[in-house]
């Protein structure tokens, strides 16, 4: 037996198995295990960001169905998708100011992921190991409830219609207001149709109302003065 373990496959089958071989048979066992990992290096290939499923205008849902480009589960995955990106710019703002509810944006951009699985497996074709994975839970909503409830204490009551303003956390804070809404009106009439769980579309209505609250507080805590809606004269 050789006093050494090898990773090499034909090595460590031999010596695995007790054989005796000489230096001359090891050698050209490490000659053709060089050349095999030559050749699997030159074979591996980096994964591609695209597909070309899609040149077509269809697209897969998660339970495998393909649907054209334009149907509403498309439609608002894409804004949904939209929306988390809308959040992801307002957050660095806010991380540049100092503010300290930035960990509540990360969770939310993490819960519309799951918004996202939802929506991304229509009941219609989804078996229960479907819907078991991506089941949305109805206590997203009421932390998002919880955390307005707090900063609402906070804030001097809203006595006009404000603009969105305030400085560039508070008004790319609005903007992602803009999108939820956007997001909700698309997943609204996949929830009627039956597809998509109506906490989803409940968590978004929720989410608009966060995030108006939560651009006032980055205001108020920025030192900045919302502007206020004045009738043009």
């Amino acid at each position: 037996m050789l006093p050494f373990v090898t990773r090499s496959t034909g090595l460590h089958r031999a010596l695995r198995l007790g054989t005796c071989i000489s230096i001359k048979q090891m050698q050209a066992v490490c000659g053709d295990q060089k050349r095999y990992a030559s050749t699997s290096e030159e074979n591996r290939r980096i994964p591609k960001i695209y597909t070309k499923t899609g040149d077509k205008g269809f697209s897969s849902t998660f339970t495998g169905e393909r649907r054209p480009k334009e149907d509403h589960i498309f439609d608002a995955l894409g804004t949904t998708d939209e929306l988390s990106s809308a959040i992801g710019l307002a957050r660095e703002f806010c991380i540049d100011s100092g503010h300290s509810f930035t960990d509540q944006l990360d969770k939310i951009q993490c819960v519309l992921q799951d918004v996202g699985s939802n929506i991304a497996t229509p009941r219609s074709s989804a078996r229960d190991s479907h819907i078991q994975k991506t089941k949305f839970s109805s206590q997203a909503v009421i932390e998002l409830e919880r955390w307005i409830d707090s900063l609402t204490e906070e804030l001097p009551p809203l006595t006009n219609f404000i603009l969105p303003s305030g400085g560039k956390s508070s008004a790319a804070l609005h903007v992602a207001r803009g999108v939820c809404r956007r997001a909700e009106r698309c997943v609204a009439p996949v929830v009627r149709s039956g597809e998509t769980d109506p906490e989803v579309a409940k968590y978004l209505n929720r989410l608009s109302d966060y995030l108006f609250t939560v651009a006032r507080y980055a205001a108020m805590k920025d030192g900045n003065a919302e502007t206020i809606y004045k009738r043009p004269e």
